[in-house]
This record gives structure tokens, C-alpha cells and sequence, in this order.
């Protein structure tokens, strides 16, 4: 693997699992649990609108690490699922193209 000369805390990991999150007022919000390699963090993201919770484990994805943690709704949240918004606003999850290691970093 690449050496990034910077320190990066946007890695590649992949869905092992996924559930709809109703404990929130937020009805796209998505449970998540990402492999990054050495360890699994948890996510939630606001998926719903784009991406069918059963559908999503075993994509690669790219998420923001060593943010900290944020409760939601008694969910751990440890890392930022990324994505972009679509033309009416729901994110659309940010993955590599080819299945790359995980934990890789961004760079």
C-alpha cells in the first residue's frame, strides 16, 4: 500500500451490516457497522432516501475515523459515512470504483 505523507483519518472500510434507525425523528437515518481492516466502528448515516438498508452490506464505503464519538439516539456513532447530494438533496454514498484493501486512508 501508498504512504500518505499526511495524516488522514478518511479510510475505506465496508459494511458488514445495516439496519433501519427508527429511534430517531429522522425516518433516512441508517445503522451502520464498518470493517475498516484492524477494527469495526459504528455509523449512522441518513441514507434511507437513496439506499435500502439491505442492500448496503458488503459495499465498500468511505468514512471519516477519529472524530470522536456522538451519541445518537443511544447509538455510538464513531464514524462520518460520506457522501454527496443528489439533485434533490439525499447523500449518495462516496465509494471507490474497485474493491481496494480496507482501512486504506485517502489521499
Amino acid at each position: 500500500m501508498v504512504e500518505s505523507p499526511f495524516e488522514t483519518t478518511v479510510r475505506v472500510g465496508r459494511v458488514e451490516r445495516a439496519e433501519a434507525f427508527p429511534e430517531t425523528d429522522k425516518p433516512e437515518m441508517v445503522k451502520l457497522w464498518i470493517d475498516l481492516g484492524e477494527e469495526t466502528v459504528q455509523s449512522a448515516a441518513q441514507l434511507g432516501y437513496r439506499h435500502d438498508p439491505e442492500a448496503l452490506p458488503g459495499r465498500q464505503v468511505i468514512c471519516a475515523t477519529d472524530l470522536g464519538t456522538v451519541p445518537i439516539a443511544g447509538f455510538e456513532s464513531e464514524a462520518l459515512t460520506l457522501g454527496v447530494p443528489d439533485e434533490e438533496g439525499h447523500p449518495v454514498l462516496v465509494t471507490p470504483d474497485e474493491d481496494v484493501p480496507l482501512g486504506g486512508s485517502l489521499y
